[in-house]
């Protein structure tokens, strides 16, 4: 298996890390440099890799562990509450839900929330210019999917909102101490012995333009696309989000079966082939990363496919990936 991969990216001028997951093993598969400069390899134990998007589903599990905690209460909230509870001052806010925000169809179309803005932000300041922004632009139609990552800024205010305590001390607490990760952090928690890859193109040659994630970028988008992990670390996330660890059975498919969803996303994911599949796609504007998963939705096999340098676009990315998985397991995957 280890061949094969490494094979199929260098076929493919692609190089980062993988997890293979096949019948419920999972092993670390790494080829190329993290940072070509440096000389530090894919899959050292030093790097951390942006998560991008693949970051969406942690925060919204973190929604639904505090629904559950509040279901007793007088602050009990559900998929239906209106974010007028929490956002007042937004526009069109009595037409909006909680699950729209979750599910991408709360028709807000904020504008370049990935442009890198050169200011570090904190939370309370990224969730305000998500606001202002939502608020500039007339929104569509609730119910319209329309992918935006101020959808998901919005819902890590809400987890403070609800829970009295920053989205990082959420995080740390109900994520990376729950399951004991030791890879997985904030961007502007990751510590000195740790360092974030560099992003590559393919450009005839290998490491061209380089470009990476910036503190000021990575700090606009809280609860979107700030989270930095292995694919490791995010494998036993996957894991968690159906054994109880961060949710149950019952959870995830609430969480993945929202009544909002105008598609096959939900939650921070999408399910697909009768809900036995489950995939995120993620990158950040700027920069080359290609950031992707499928896996079954019991975990016994799939891809966690970390790119730091791509050749081509999203759809080339997931053939890459979509190679691998056939030879993991024929039959089964989806190559979109």
């Amino acid at each position: 298996m280890r061949s094969y991969v490494r094979n199929v990216l260098a076929q493919n001028n692609s190089q980062g890390s993988t997890v293979i997951i096949k019948n419920g093993k999972p092993q670390q598969i790494s080829y190329g440099w993290a940072w070509y400069g440096k000389r530090i390899g894919n899959g050292n134990d030093s790097v951390v890799y942006p998560t991008a998007s693949l970051q969406k589903v942690v925060t919204a599990a973190m929604v639904v562990q505090l629904m559950n905690e509040k279901w007793h209460t007088s602050e009990r909230f559900s998929q239906n509450t209106k974010i007028s509870r929490w956002y007042p001052e937004l526009k069109n806010v009595n037409n909006i839900t909680l699950g729209q925000l979750m599910t991408h169809t709360s028709g807000i179309n904020a504008v370049n929330t990935e442009a890198d803005r050169g200011i570090n932000y904190s939370e309370d300041d990224a969730v305000k210019w998500a606001i202002d922004n939502a608020n500039a632009i007339d929104p569509s139609t609730p119910g319209t999917y329309f992918y935006n990552n101020t959808n998901y800024i919005l819902l890590a205010g809400i987890i403070k909102k609800i829970s009295g305590q920053s989205y990082e001390t959420n995080f740390n607490n109900r994520i990376v101490n729950k399951l004991g990760l030791a890879n997985t952090y904030l961007y502007q928690n990751i510590p000195s012995w740790k360092t974030d890859p560099i992003s590559y193109t393919w450009n005839i040659k290998n490491y061209q333009d380089p470009e990476y994630i910036t503190k000021t970028q990575a700090s606009q988008l809280v609860g979107a696309a700030n989270m930095f992990t292995t694919p490791m670390d995010y494998y036993k996330i996957q894991v968690g989000l159906s054994n109880g660890a961060i949710l149950n059975k019952s959870d995830f498919h609430y969480l993945t079966h929202l009544k909002s969803r105008a598609n096959n996303y939900s939650g921070g994911i999408y399910l697909d082939n009768n809900d036995t599949i489950k995939s995120a796609y993620g990158n950040l504007g700027g920069t080359h990363f290609g950031i992707w998963f499928q896996m079954t939705t019991d975990n016994r096999n799939g891809l966690i496919m970390f790119l730091n340098q791509t050749a081509g676009d999203e759809n080339a990315q997931k053939q890459v990936g979509y190679q691998i998985l056939n030879h993991i397991k024929p039959y089964t995957f989806i190559a979109g």
